[in-house]
């Protein structure tokens, strides 16, 4: 603070600065790792991006049953419900402490 209890506002902008890059990084960071998530016993796995981003399903064979095809719905559905859990769980570690409470939860879009 410069004397009589004023902000200096020079170093305000270059912490803020700072911290936007550092939220930047984080963001780039999270867009490149992926998390999965799985239902039915391993039978469905999801993998996503950090960021949200649904980047495949993979469904073992077992899983098929032309009679059934709306347990494998479930399923598919459940796997990327878990991996989305997951993306936001990472999300939360990742910028967390960047944001240090200032209401910068990360909401998933359609998650």
């Amino acid at each position: 603070m410069k004397p009589g209890g004023q902000p200096d506002m020079q170093q305000l902008m270059k912490q803020a600065q700072k911290m936007q890059a550092q939220l930047m990084q984080a963001q780039e960071e999270l867009a490149k790792t992926e998390v999965q998530g799985t239902a039915g016993g391993g039978l469905v796995t999801a993998t996503v991006s950090g960021s949200g981003e649904v980047l495949s399903i993979k469904i073992d064979p077992k899983a098929v049953d032309a009679d059934d095809v709306e347990s494998l719905e479930d399923l598919v559905v459940a796997a990327i419900r878990d991996a989305a859990r997951a993306a936001q769980e990472l999300a939360s570690q990742t910028m967390g402490p960047l944001t240090g409470g200032l209401g910068g939860g990360l909401g998933l879009p359609g998650m």
